[in-house]
């Protein structure tokens, strides 16, 4: 593949720095944006991020920006990290003047509330036709840390052209993140915006004490509940078999990096979810998404009784062994994706 002139990381939380310097590492041209100037200063002047990615080492020819229409000039590339909820904001004023020929690679996981909008739905609104022809998603069990510190990874991106998709996986591979491809933009979507939530309840069971069979039934079921939105709406069984459905789920459901887990178990000592939010300064996904799926299954006419739960708990109040208890009495039924 003949490298991109310039690709730019719009979004310099913990996974956008990540995903600059697996690129910059690679020796293209990289220009990261980052909202606040003191990420701007920090990674000038010591070349970390010490505000979202402490510890990391970036390489030293990553550009880095607070001017968001300086950073996307000229980029044949542009990798969108913000949190799924500020995604239009950033990107709608300066959508008109991209490149003709840019590609966009969505690396967010989320759903848009108001609009109940997956990555693509938003860029669609955004982009030309011709633009949106190329349109990618990456996405899989990649904790940002674990990627910056050069631990095998293995990922999928997913795009409607066969060419994208291989420009995609050509542009991020290397010997240490294995790129996988696959045509389904919407069950990658899904997979990756509602796996945090279910990964909100792993933590909450948690924090409630219960051992691994509770997690191993709630992950299954949890996963149950991602396929079967997901195939109502077009997706591909099989997606959540692979690594955006199954494998991300066990990295958020399991590991002690994951923000969306560790909310959720904050929720099942018995904190509020708004002091929970108040000491964090890093997105923890789930918390927002929550009310879109609940939302998307009842439009869809879909059952899923553990996102209702944990939307419960995060809007009304109800008490975390409540909802554990709603979910184990709920009528028997046979075990299927149905």
């Amino acid at each position: 593949m003949k490298g991109p002139a310039r690709v730019t990381v719009v979004g310099a939380g913990s996974w956008g720095t990540a995903i600059a310097g697996l690129l910059a590492g690679k020796g293209l041209p990289v220009c990261l944006w980052a909202r606040e100037p003191e990420v701007v200063d920090a990674i000038r002047s010591s070349g970390d991020n010490a505000v979202f990615l402490p510890g990391v080492r970036l390489p030293p020819a990553l550009e880095v920006t607070n001017d968001l229409r300086e950073a996307v000039s000229g980029a044949g590339v542009i990798v969108s990290v913000s949190p799924a909820q500020h995604v239009r904001a950033v990107m709608e004023p300066i959508a008109a003047g991209l490149e003709a020929d840019v590609q966009i690679i969505s690396a967010s996981k989320g759903i848009e509330i108001r609009s109940l909008e997956r990555m693509d739905g938003v860029f669609r609104a955004l982009l030309t036709p011709r633009q949106m022809e190329t349109f990618t998603v990456i996405s899989g069990p990649s904790f940002a840390a674990e990627v910056a510190a050069g631990a095998p990874t293995a990922v999928v991106v997913a795009s409607a052209s066969e060419e994208a998709r291989l420009q995609a996986q050509a542009l991020f591979q290397t010997d240490v993140f294995r790129v996988y491809t696959t045509p389904d933009v919407i069950g990658v979507e899904l997979a990756g915006a509602l796996k945090n939530v279910i990964a909100l309840a792993a933590g909450v069971v948690a924090g409630l004490g219960f051992g691994h069979n509770t997690r191993a039934a709630l992950m299954t079921r949890g996963l149950a509940e991602i396929a079967r939105l997901g195939i109502r709406m077009g997706a591909l069984r099989e997606t959540f078999a692979g690594l955006a459905g199954m494998g991300d789920l066990v990295l958020t459901c399991t590991g002690e990096l994951s923000r969306n887990r560790t909310v959720g178990y904050r929720l099942g000592r018995g904190e509020s979810i708004q002091s929970i939010l108040g000491e964090m300064h890093t997105v923890a996904e789930g918390v927002a998404t929550v009310e879109a799926v609940v939302a998307l299954a009842e439009r869809e006419g879909v059952d899923m009784p553990i996102a209702s739960e944990v939307h419960a708990i995060l809007t009304q109040g109800r008490a975390p062994r409540e909802a554990i208890r709603r979910l184990m009495m709920r009528d028997p039924k046979p075990e299927d994706w149905s």
